[in-house]
């Protein structure tokens, strides 16, 4: 009950369908108003289908623009190839926060789409969270509410269906995830003959900047059921603005070629939860130069640095806890360390309550069931709430 109640509050050219962009901005929970002339968007027609490329929608959730990208669902520019690890770099293909708003009157929603491995799903993350789309519908509060998971339901790289159907009539408001450890070459949307399909309002200003996160495995995802279950998810409704996902796993590691990257994008605020991939004397060496890259490039953007989640076993495992004291205690010494030096504009959040209380909010004492990552945002949001809400 306490998840469901989190995620509610926070969160043309052919004559058989008419497929619109909306060009006008509505107000919160709202929807566009038409065009007076509306431009449409190309399709492809299969068995009854109209198809929109997501990329004609618009594709969220990037802190470059478009034409900067090597393939359309990366998260990092082409450029990065030649600045960043292979490791990082092969991960930046994933498609992990990556999201597509549009509007229809649609009784039901179809999808499309390919993806860069056939490897579906992972021995501790089901397929749906590796590879499937998850899609919410604004309801007439205006909050996002889960509707459906658009399974793979194949072997292989090629998928599709129906999402969803016998929806209740009515134009609204949809947010479609994409996968978070699969990578995506292609997505089209699909309605009925008859039906619209346009282009969402654009974000309002104000909330147009991002919420810029830079993690490991667990900002990538690891291991929810579904797209739209992880905290970055849960935060990206609850706020209702872009939150950028550059969570890598096994290499968020602080390093200045991410920084570099990082500093190029004007961000609401750079959340940095890099320090379950590095040890404690790696923390108390990374933390200064990073902040102090962004903050030279981003004076006035708000930092949190945020501790390493504690294992939830470590309350029996000796080595375990150890690891967690010496890196909280690291990344405290070098917050401490550039708020005396007076670097603003720091923010803080600790590691001991972002899994909860009752340690069953992992797979493995590290990597977040959607239970965990429900209390990975509730912690999150005590300190974003004051800026974003």
């Amino acid at each position: 009950m306490r998840s469901r109640a989190f995620v509610r509050l926070a969160f043309g050219l052919l004559p058989a369908i008419l497929v619109t962009m909306a060009l006008a901005v509505a107000a919160p929970g709202g929807l566009a108003a038409a065009a007076d002339t509306p431009a449409p968007l190309p399709v492809s027609e299969r068995d009854g289908v109209q198809f929109v490329d997501a990329r004609d929608l618009g594709v969220e959730g990037r802190g470059w623009p478009d034409a900067d990208f090597a393939a359309p669902f990366d998260r990092l520019p082409a450029k990065a190839q030649e600045k960043v690890r292979p490791d990082v770099w092969n991960l930046s293909r994933h498609s992990a926060g990556l999201s597509v708003r549009f509007v229809t009157d649609a009784p039901a929603i179809h999808a499309r789409w390919t993806l860069t491995s056939d490897s579906l799903a992972m021995p501790h993350m089901p397929a749906t969270g590796v590879s499937g789309l998850d899609l919410y519908a604004r309801d007439d509060a205006g909050h996002w509410r889960w509707v459906a998971c658009a399974t793979p339901n194949k072997a292989g790289v090629e998928q599709g269906g129906v999402v969803v159907d016998e929806l209740a009539p009515g134009k609204r408001e949809w947010l479609l995830y994409l996968p978070l450890y699969n990578g995506v070459t292609s997505l089209e949307i699909g309605v009925p003959a008859g039906a619209t399909l346009e282009r969402a309002p654009a974000a309002l200003r104000g909330r147009d900047k991002p919420i810029v996160f830079y993690g490991t495995s667990i900002t990538h995802g690891a291991c929810a059921s579904r797209p739209g279950t992880c905290h970055t998810a849960l935060l990206h409704r609850r706020y209702g603005r872009p939150v950028v996902n550059l969570g890598f796993s096994g290499n968020g590691r602080m390093e200045p070629e991410v920084g570099e990257l990082l500093a190029e994008i004007d961000a609401a605020m750079f959340v940095i939860d890099c320090c379950p991939n590095i040890d404690g004397p790696t923390t108390a060496a990374r933390t200064r130069p990073l902040v102090e890259l962004l903050r030279k490039a981003r004076p006035d953007t708000p930092i949190l640095l945020v501790e390493d989640r504690r294992y939830t076993d470590s309350w029996l495992r000796p080595g375990k806890k150890a690891r967690n004291d010496a890196n909280h205690a690291a990344l405290k010494a070098a917050y401490d360390e550039l708020v005396a030096a007076g670097v603003p504009g720091l923010h803080y959040l600790g590691g001991d309550d972002l899994l909860g209380a009752d340690g069953e909010g992992t797979v493995d004492s590290s990597h977040p069931t959607d239970s965990g990552f429900v209390d990975h945002a509730k912690a999150f949001a005590k300190v974003l709430d004051p800026f974003f809400r």
